[in-house]
């Protein structure tokens, strides 16, 4: 099975280029949604569906083949910015020999080169920084992929301390989307996001915004701070999670949702070409992986 960036040509540079990626997010996250509600894929999934512009403005201004990159149980876009192997991605969530972990991690627990994920909510933070100590003279830095509901959980800001006080070169990445499974910010978090980073002396940074073109820059700017000043960086970003917490535990109502999909990243990034003819191409490609990981 073609990989996508074996099929597609890819450049960060061009709009149709990072529109037609998106949207092979998008409609990967989409069909397992429709699978699962078919009852052809069993246990529970976490889409990105509204966040996937994070993912292609992170990921793919890491040098992939240096960086390490470590996510969490929302992890399907990072992973398939990184490889863009839809195919292994299927199939491990499919439970086949196939899979990323050869169908043991399923949806949330992936190794591949230098991508890890967990769904146990800020455990990778003591690991990010932990590599970051390890490989900060070979020019190497890791990322780590939080959420606003991750702010609870105490190894962050363990995390953050020895990080700071030792000169780790991680990028830390809030994903904001405001609610923690179905718990609202409001109900569960005092204080804000950003002097978070502030307290430990780490630079900062929150922007809220789901528009591709304005997050591209902001993660190039926080990606060479932390390559070269051997330092970590705190990158705040408020986005929109426009599906469920995994496959229909969703509270929020219909014309909040409704309000939430006006700042939806692909419907920004696609106003200035036609889109028809890119959506047919991948849909092909989504239809083809998942097709050739069923029947693997």
């Amino acid at each position: 099975m073609q990989n996508y960036y074996d099929e597609f040509e890819y450049s960060l540079d061009d709009p149709r280029s990072n529109y037609r990626l998106m949207l092979m997010i998008r409609l990967f996250e989409e069909k397992l949604l429709s699978e699962f509600a078919k009852g052809n894929i069993s246990g529970t999934t976490h889409t990105c569906i509204g966040q996937e512009a994070n993912a292609i403005s992170i990921v793919n201004n890491l040098e992939k083949d240096h960086d390490v990159i470590w996510s969490n149980h929302r992890c399907h876009g990072h992973f398939l910015a990184y490889t863009g192997d839809a195919f292994r991605l299927f199939a491990e969530i499919l439970g086949k020999p196939a899979g990323v972990c050869s169908g043991r991690g399923g949806s949330q627990h992936l190794a591949w080169n230098n991508f890890y994920s967990s769904g146990v909510q800020g455990g990778l933070a003591p690991l990010a920084v932990g590599t970051a100590f390890g490989y900060k003279d070979n020019g190497a830095i890791s990322a780590v992929f939080l959420g606003d509901g991750t702010m609870g959980e105490g190894s962050i800001y363990e995390a953050m301390n020895l990080a700071s006080l030792w000169n780790c070169p991680v990028l830390f990445i809030v994903e904001d989307n405001a609610i923690a499974q179905t718990t609202p910010k409001s109900l569960a978090l005092s204080g804000d996001i950003k002097a978070r980073g502030e307290a430990f002396g780490i630079q900062s940074r929150s922007l809220a915004t789901t528009d591709l073109n304005e997050l591209i820059p902001v993660a190039q700017q926080a990606i060479d701070y932390v390559r070269s000043e051997k330092r970590p960086y705190w990158l705040h970003i408020q986005t929109t999670r426009l599906a469920a917490h995994s496959k229909g535990d969703d509270t929020r109502s219909k014309v909040e949702v409704d309000e939430m999909k006006k700042r939806d990243c692909l419907a920004l990034l696609s106003r200035d070409f036609e889109k028809e003819e890119i959506y047919q191409e991948v849909e092909r490609f989504i239809e083809e992986s998942f097709e050739a990981a069923r029947v693997s």
